[in-house]
C-alpha cells in the first residue's frame, strides 16, 4: 500500500512540474533546427494569451477577418504556418514573392514586405535571451504570414479591386476570391505550389510586365507608368467563363480581335458608343428632378460585358429603343411627315401597327409620354445593315453591321448609341456559321453569290423572286446558329504591349482611367 502511494505521489510531483507535458511541435522544429534548447521551453499556456491579443488588435487589418479568425480557431490558435513552412524554406519564398510584386505594380509595402523581411531575419538569428521573447516574434510572423499569403494571392489572382464597385457599366461578373478558395490557401500544403498557381500567365499580362519594367529602368515617365500599372490590374480581372474562341472588342482601341487560343482569326476596326456628356453627373440631378426629356444628359457609353454568341441574324430588324425614339425618331417625323415610311419604319399603338404612320398628328404626343413604338424593317436602308450578331446581356447590346460605312474611317469611333458596329460583318459571319453550306444560304440572303457554284441556280431564283414585281417581296430576317462556346468579352484596356515589346498607348476615350487610378493608387 505505501509502495502505491509513493507511485502516486511522484507521478504527481513530475506532472506539477510539467516533467511528462508533451512538447508543443513548434518546439520540436525551431529546437532541432537552431540545435538550441531555449525552443523546448515553448509553453502553449504562456503563447496563447499573447497570440490571441495580437490577432484581436491585427485582425481588422486582414481582407477576411472572419476567416483567419476562424483558421486559428480551428487550430488552437497554434502557428500553423510557421511550424509547417520555416525550416522548408518556404517563409522565405513568400518574401521574395511579395518582394518580386513590384514588378505587377504594387508597391511591396502593402504586403508588410520590410516588416515580414525583419521578423524573419530575427528568427534566423536565433539570438533571443529567454523564451518570452519568443513568443511574442512567433505570434508577429504567424499573423504577418497568413496576412501577406491570404492579401497577395489574392490580389494577383483576382486583382487588387472589384471593378464593379467603381464603374456604372462594368456588368462583368468577374471571379473574386470567396471564404472557401482564401481557406483552402491558408491550408494549403505547398506554399510556394500556391504562389505559382495565382501568377497570371497570359501572353498579354506577361509582355506588359515586361514592359513595366523597361519603363521604370529607361524611362522617368510617371504618367505612363502608372497607365500600364492600370491595364495590368485590368488583366488580372478573371473573366466569369473560359472558352477556346474569344472575340474582344476593346473600346479605347475601336477594334475587334478574334481569338483562337493563341491564334489570332480576325482583327477590324469597330465603332462603339459615344461618351457620356460632360458634367453628366450634375445633368443628371437636374433631370432627376424636373423629369424634362430636355434635361436628360446623353449616355451611349458601350458597356464593358462578357457573354456567348447564341445567334446571327441576317437582314434584321431593328427594333429601335425607347431613348432613339424619343430623341431622334419622334423630332425626325415631326419634320418630315414622309420620313418613317421613306426609311421602312414601322409604328406600333400599344402593340398594334399603324397603318398610316405619316397621318400621325405628332404634336398632340409629348415625347416623356409617346405612346408608340418603333421598328425598322429589313433592307438596305436599315441602320444594322445586312447582319447582327446576338448574344445575351442586360444592356441590349449586340455587334452588328451598319449602313454608314464611313464611321470606320474616322480616328475617334466613339460614335454609336451604345452598340459595336463592325467593319467587316461577312467575314465575322463566315467565321461563326457552323459550315459551308450555311455560310453559302447565309450569303444568298444577303444577295451574294455561293461559294459553292452547284447552288447557282438557287441563287438565280432567290434574285428573280425579289426582282418580281407582279409578286411583292418582302425581305424578312433569317436566323442562323453560330458555332459553340465562342465568347465576347467587350474590353477597356488604355495600355498593352505587342509582340515587339512596344507599350501602344490609347487615349481614354470615356475617361475611365482617373476613376481606376482614384481606387488602385493606395497599392501602386
Amino acid at each position: 500500500m505505501r509502495k502505491t502511494l509513493l507511485i502516486i505521489l511522484i507521478c504527481a510531483t513530475f506532472s506539477a512540474c510539467n516533467w511528462f507535458k508533451e512538447k508543443p511541435e513548434i518546439a520540436v522544429v525551431l529546437s532541432e533546427h537552431f540545435n538550441n534548447k531555449l525552443y523546448n521551453k515553448f509553453d502553449t499556456a504562456v503563447y496563447l494569451p499573447i497570440f490571441k491579443a495580437k490577432l484581436e488588435e491585427q485582425r481588422k487589418g486582414f481582407l477576411n477577418p472572419k476567416l483567419i479568425t476562424a483558421f486559428y480557431e480551428k487550430n488552437e490558435y497554434l502557428p500553423k504556418l510557421i511550424t509547417k513552412f520555416y525550416v522548408n524554406g518556404q517563409l522565405d519564398t513568400l518574401k521574395a514573392y511579395i518582394a518580386g510584386s513590384k514588378a505587377d505594380g504594387f508597391n511591396p509595402e502593402i504586403f508588410n514586405v520590410a516588416a515580414y523581411e525583419q521578423q524573419l531575419q530575427t528568427l534566423n538569428k536565433n539570438q533571443f535571451k529567454n523564451i518570452d521573447e519568443v513568443y511574442n516574434l512567433i505570434a508577429d510572423l504567424e499573423l504577418n504570414t497568413a496576412y501577406v499569403l491570404n492579401k497577395y494571392t489574392n490580389f494577383m489572382a483576382y486583382g487588387s479591386i472589384n471593378p464593379r464597385n467603381f464603374f456604372n457599366r462594368f456588368y462583368i461578373p468577374v471571379k473574386r476570391p470567396d471564404s472557401l478558395k482564401m481557406d483552402s490557401v491558408l491550408h494549403t500544403e505547398n506554399i510556394v505550389a500556391t504562389l505559382k498557381s495565382v501568377q497570371p500567365t497570359a501572353k498579354s499580362y506577361l509582355q506588359l510586365k515586361q514592359a513595366l519594367a523597361n519603363f521604370s529602368v529607361s524611362r522617368g515617365d510617371g504618367a505612363a507608368i502608372n497607365i500600364i500599372k492600370m491595364n495590368l490590374e485590368r488583366m488580372r480581372w478573371r473573366l466569369p467563363k473560359e472558352t477556346e474562341e474569344l472575340v474582344v472588342v476593346n473600346i479605347p482601341d475601336f477594334t475587334l480581335t478574334w481569338f483562337k487560343q493563341n491564334d489570332t482569326l480576325a482583327h477590324m476596326n469597330v465603332c462603339v458608343g459615344g461618351k457620356r456628356e460632360a458634367a453628366y453627373a450634375e445633368k443628371m440631378k437636374v433631370f432627376l428632378k424636373s423629369g424634362r426629356l430636355d434635361d436628360k444628359p446623353k449616355n451611349h457609353e458601350t458597356p464593358q460585358l462578357f457573354s456567348i454568341f447564341n445567334a446571327i441574324q441576317v437582314n434584321p430588324i431593328w427594333n429601335i429603343p425607347v431613348s432613339i425614339a424619343q430623341s431622334e425618331i419622334y423630332w425626325m417625323a415631326r419634320k418630315d411627315p414622309y420620313y418613317l415610311s421613306n426609311n421602312n419604319i414601322r409604328v406600333y399603338y400599344k402593340g398594334k401597327l399603324v397603318a398610316d404612320p405619316d397621318t400621325i398628328n405628332w404634336n398632340r404626343y409629348p415625347r416623356e409620354k409617346l405612346p408608340f413604338s418603333f421598328k425598322q424593317g429589313s433592307g438596305d436602308g436599315n441602320a444594322l445593315g445586312k447582319f447582327k450578331f446576338v448574344f445575351d446581356n442586360s444592356s441590349s447590346i449586340y455587334l452588328h453591321d451598319t449602313n454608314n460605312k464611313y464611321g470606320f474611317k474616322l480616328a475617334n469611333r466613339a460614335i454609336s448609341h451604345g452598340c459595336v458596329r463592325i467593319e467587316q460583318p461577312l467575314k465575322f459571319a463566315e467565321l461563326m456559321v457552323k459550315d459551308k453550306y450555311q455560310y453559302d444560304n447565309l450569303r444568298m440572303d444577303v444577295d451574294l453569290p455561293p461559294i459553292d457554284t452547284t447552288k447557282n441556280a438557287i441563287f438565280q431564283k432567290k434574285l428573280a423572286k425579289k426582282t418580281d414585281t407582279l409578286n411583292t417581296f418582302k425581305l424578312k430576317p433569317t436566323w442562323y446558329s453560330p458555332r459553340k462556346s465562342i465568347g465576347v468579352f467587350i474590353a477597356y484596356y488604355t495600355a498593352w504591349a505587342d509582340d515587339s515589346g512596344t507599350v501602344q498607348f490609347r487615349p481614354d476615350v470615356y475617361n475611365y482611367d482617373p476613376i481606376l487610378w482614384e481606387a488602385i493608387k493606395r497599392y501602386m
